[in-house]
């Protein structure tokens, strides 16, 4: 037969794979699976694709249900149309189109969220606590915490009565720190200055060219 007379089979012209990831050899073992008659022979054919399916995804084998989620792999290739014992129940095409719940998202804003909920969550539990030095220097933790997030996301320098204010204010009144009582760390201790990088890599260009 000449190179003309010969049929090619582009992969264009091909059926799409369901699950890619696992090449057309796969998935045509898959089809040839769910000809079989024999329920003891298919039952076979089926745990070897699965050790395949194994092979193929070694990093899965720490992930918890790692054997579910293969058999649910096997039956999503055959179009949920496989009759096989499986350890494990067969997936639903319902339950694998359902869209998945929305997260919880917390209802109630508050001021100031450039300095995170947990800083929100700590002056909520600050307040509970007994007053106390174990309470003052929880306070102040949490405080100069606020002036490195606020030098973080806003600017490079913020002064320790405005710290004061928004600790006040997120703390509903119940935690009212006075500058000239208190006094926060400095900006250059809490937060580190980027070193400008495109000096560096003239500087060892200039180097490599020397």
């Amino acid at each position: 037969m000449s190179l003309d007379e010969k049929k090619y089979i582009y992969n264009t012209d091909r059926d799409a794979l369901i699950i890619p990831e696992y090449g057309r050899y796969i998935h045509e073992m898959v089809d040839y699976l769910k000809t079989i008659e024999d329920r003891d022979k298919r039952n076979k054919n089926a745990l070897a694709i699965i050790k395949l399916l194994g092979k193929q995804n070694p990093h899965l084998r720490d992930v918890p249900d790692f054997q579910h989620k293969l058999w649910d792999h096997l039956f999503i290739m055959a179009n949920f149309d496989l009759d096989v014992d499986a350890p494990f129940p067969k997936p639903s095409p319902e339950k694998l189109k359902a869209k998945p719940e929305k997260l919880p998202y917390p209802k109630k804003g508050y001021q100031f969220r450039f300095y995170g909920h947990i800083i929100k969550k700590m002056i909520d539990e600050a307040v509970k606590w007994e007053d106390g030095e174990l309470k003052d220097r929880l306070i102040q933790t949490i405080a100069n915490h606020m002036k490195k997030n606020y030098l973080t996301w806003n600017k490079d320098s913020v002064s320790d009565q405005v710290i004061f204010e928004h600790l006040r204010i997120l703390s509903e009144g119940k935690i009212d720190l006075k500058a000239s009582e208190n006094e926060l760390r400095e900006a250059s201790q809490l937060v580190k200055k980027r070193k400008n990088n495109n000096h560096y890599k003239q500087k060892n260009y200039r180097k490599k060219r020397n």
